[in-house]
């Protein structure tokens, strides 16, 4: 027996790589993900991280950009 990874899109999952099996044929799987969240979640953590960064209160960080340079 094969392990095969997929992505699942639209509805599909689609293969990552090759599956040698005729057109049509049933399978049966029970899917299992292997990352936890998806790219979206993760790119709403990073604005929720930048946003609270930039509600400090300070009113010009460009101003201040050479204070951490060596």
């Amino acid at each position: 027996m094969k392990t095969v990874h997929a992505v699942y899109e639209n509805g599909v999952f689609r293969p990552l790589e090759e599956v040698r099996l005729p057109d049509r044929t049933e399978v049966e799987f029970e899917p299992r993900a292997i990352h936890s969240g998806s790219c979206k979640d993760h790119l709403d953590a990073i604005d929720t991280i930048l946003s609270e960064r930039y509600a400090s209160g300070e009113r010009d960080v460009a101003a201040r950009h050479n204070e951490h340079q060596p």
